[in-house]
């Protein structure tokens, strides 16, 4: 048998918007508004050196050697790993080194702020050295939570947790594994510790606490650390660029 391939399909395409039309979600769903807070943290002296030699370092191997999407995504990678407060030693190691607590400590701000409010809390992070120090500090201060990342099997226990028991006060997720379909409505604000460089699993992550079932205004907070790559990602993402498509040929402004 012959494959058929594609045949007619621009009388295709004209017969189904006869019978269809495509609607947003804002369009379709009277959803309450949300708000976005950037909360600048700031290195500490020694991290900052840290930091500042490496964006150096990436500048002379970059400009002596080729330049690939490869090259240039790994050295993104490694500087968004310190902004996150960790670096590991290398590719193959699953190790890693505590370079700063910045982030961590603007966090544990935001959440004795939810909690002593008797508020729920999301917080999306994209590294697992992130998600597990997130976690150590929950730990540290007796707050229940519910985690979904590469490693958690019954997902649907993780949210029926946070969504129904009163006692689990923080969802703890990380960026491409709840992305996707999930409900975390018992939240109204949603921290990004990090963030890829993916525009679709940052509107994904956003959209699990702005759906169907919230009642109260969503505040999205996003943490940043002042002069570095963060504020480069952020601004792509809000952008609905792809740092990813432009690297090769404007690595230069992209790592600083």
């Amino acid at each position: 048998n012959q494959p058929i391939g594609w045949r007619n399909l621009s009388e295709l395409v004209k017969k189904a918007h006869s019978v269809a039309y495509r609607v947003t979600k804002e369009e379709a769903l009277d959803l309450p508004e949300t708000t976005d807070i950037i909360r600048k943290v700031t290195f500490e002296d020694n991290t900052k050196k840290l930091y500042k030699q490496f964006v150096k370092d990436s500048y002379t191997e970059l400009s002596k050697g080729e330049v690939t999407a490869a090259n240039v995504l790994t050295r993104l990678l490694r500087l968004q790993q310190i902004t996150g407060g960790f670096l590991r030693p290398d590719d193959e190691s699953d190790r890693y080194e505590t370079v700063s607590t910045a982030k961590i400590e603007a966090l544990e701000d935001i959440i004795d702020t939810c909690v002593s409010e008797g508020k729920k809390l999301v917080i999306i992070a994209r590294f697992i050295p992130e998600i597990n120090e997130i976690c150590k500090l929950l730990e540290c201060k007796g707050i229940k939570y519910a985690k979904i990342c590469g490693e958690v099997k019954d997902r649907a226990f993780e949210v029926s947790e946070f969504q129904n028991n009163p006692e689990c006060a923080v969802f703890v997720g990380q960026l491409q594994t709840v992305s996707m379909g999930l409900t975390l409505t018992a939240a109204s604000t949603l921290v990004f510790y990090s963030l890829s460089y993916n525009y679709a699993d940052y509107s994904q992550a956003r959209a699990r606490i702005h759906r169907i079932g919230q009642r109260n205004t969503c505040q999205y907070i996003h943490l940043v650390v002042k002069d570095t790559i963060d504020e480069t990602v952020l601004d792509a993402l809000k952008a609905k660029a792809n740092i990813a498509t432009k690297i090769v040929d404007d690595w230069r402004s992209i790592i600083k």
